[in-house]
């Protein structure tokens, strides 16, 4: 259906995404049942929660709703992570390789390559300084949930997980660790949702 111009479209998150949730927290459960002490990530770790990451709007869509959520339940907290937001795009914004005010990130090869050297050491504005807790945690986005186990990188043929974990560990221990992530599921998903590019965190929760 063609868009008509001075028309705001509202994309909302798909009913599906509580079930794409629900398979990943499972299995990010089942995971560490078995990885157990090689499995490091616990409340306070919090060196995933530094430098710019690129997320889909599947991801922005549910941060949106988290934050709408906290909006109605804790108004100060969400005003606070709000707060942070915009401290970090008054701080960073200026070098960001896309569009400041959609968010959205630039797909040239230009773009990516400014991308991987971009707000390398920012602290997330989700992230709560003095507990390192993450604020929006119920609604992160997929890459936050998958980050810590083994799982396939790239063109699947090869597992990783975050620097910190399975320490010690053969590749075989590693291997009987890898956590599955439903891909397939996730893409019908941002298909419902119909758009393709890529923000940040930050953008997604001043949208």
């Amino acid at each position: 259906m063609a868009v008509q111009p001075g028309i705001l479209v509202i994309m909302r998150l798909p009913a599906g995404d509580r079930e794409l949730v629900q398979i990943v927290d499972a299995a990010l459960a089942e995971t560490a049942r078995r990885a157990g002490e090689w499995l490091v990530c616990r409340l306070g770790c919090t060196q995933c929660c530094y430098g710019a990451f690129a997320i889909s709007e599947l991801d922005a869509l549910r941060l949106r709703a988290g934050l709408d959520a906290l909006r109605d339940a804790e108004p100060a907290l969400a005003a606070e992570i709000e707060r942070r937001a915009r401290a970090w795009i008054a701080e960073h914004g200026a070098d960001f390789p896309g569009d400041r005010e959609t968010g959205r990130l630039g797909d040239s090869a230009e773009e990516r390559e400014r991308f991987e050297e971009f707000a390398n050491e920012a602290a997330c504005p989700a992230l709560d300084p003095a507990t390192g807790r993450c604020d929006v945690y119920e609604w992160r986005p997929m890459t936050c949930r998958v980050f810590g186990p083994p799982v396939r990188m790239g063109d699947g043929n090869a597992l990783g997980h975050c620097e910190l974990c399975f320490a010690g560990a053969s590749k075989a221990e590693v291997a009987a660790c890898e956590m599955p992530v439903p891909h397939e599921l996730e893409a019908r998903l941002l298909d419902e949702v119909g758009e393709k590019g890529e923000t940040l965190v930050t953008f997604a929760l001043l949208r």
